[in-house]
């Protein structure tokens, strides 16, 4: 006896599931910037290099020249106090500028850029963990020299509340500049293997030339004008409106500290490295299509 028509029951199909939902960008960006620090931890040669070159510059440079001090009339200062607004400028643009060149140019040429590019993880996301990087090593940093010559060489921190305003917006300002530069700047070593060499003489150059290892108002008027067009100029001297006395200003190229104009000139190249990385990144390498 067969069932009739009327009494077989239809089970209804069971429904596919759909393409599984990936995490908001700013999810995805923190476990990025997760893998990003870890593998930067993991590059010890690097890590030593990039933390320890600003404070061993520091060091030497404040047991070298001990008490001499540097100034003008009775408002001086000792080489330490200084030279620490070189060493916080010139260590953002060693985790920022030349960290992000160097590193990119090899993520590209050993293959990591073009397998990343294959997965649903969104550039957005790739550089935003860049920067997050970039951040915490460059606050780390920083905060290692401050401590080293406050504690060590008895370099007076400033209380006021303004300077330490100052110190945030040039901070960042110069931190975002320099990564953007460096992502751009990627591009132009043909290798991984030639990153390096490529990049490090740039950094050494513009360290000369900025401020850093000597001071900035004695250097031939033509060096000082070159400097300018550069922005470790700029966030050098915006550093060296935050830990230096306020008389001190007069020893800058126009007897300011120029706040207005080192806001511009590090803005004008954070949106230079925008535009010239977002026309010239490139995720494969240069014989790979």
């Amino acid at each position: 006896m067969t069932a009739s028509p009327e009494t077989r029951t239809v089970i209804p199909a069971a429904p596919q599931p759909g393409p599984a939902r990936l995490p908001g960008i700013g999810t995805l960006a923190l476990v990025r910037a997760g893998v990003e620090l870890r593998s930067f931890v993991r590059e010890r040669d690097a890590v030593i290099f990039l933390f320890l070159y600003p404070l061993v510059m520091l060091a030497l440079f404040a047991t070298v020249f001990g008490k001499e001090a540097e100034g003008i009339g009775d408002v001086t200062v000792n080489f330490a106090q200084y030279f620490l607004p070189g060493m916080i400028a010139t260590g953002v643009m060693l985790t920022s500028f030349q960290s992000m060149a160097i590193s990119i140019a090899v993520e590209r040429d050993d293959g990591t850029l073009k397998r990343l590019r294959a997965t649903p993880l969104p550039a957005s996301a790739y550089f935003l963990g860049k920067v997050a990087q970039v951040l915490v090593t460059s606050a780390l940093q920083t905060a290692l020299l401050l401590a080293l010559a406050a504690l060590v060489f008895d370099v007076a921190l400033p209380t006021d509340v303004g300077r330490w305003f100052t110190f945030a917006w040039v901070y960042v300002l110069g931190t975002a500049a320099g990564t953007v530069l460096g992502v751009a700047f990627s591009s132009v070593p043909r290798s991984g293997r030639s990153a390096t060499a490529v990049v490090t003489p740039v950094v050494l150059v513009l360290q000369f030339i900025s401020g850093v290892f000597f001071p900035f108002y004695t250097l031939p008027s033509w060096l000082q004008t070159i400097a300018s067009v550069f922005p470790l100029r700029w966030l050098a001297q915006g550093m060296r409106s935050v830990f230096l006395p306020e008389d001190l200003a007069t020893l800058e190229q126009t007897g300011t500290w120029q706040h207005g104009l080192t806001a511009a000139v590090l803005a004008a190249w954070l949106l230079v490295g925008l535009v010239v990385g977002t026309r010239t990144f490139r995720w494969r390498r240069r014989d790979d299509g």
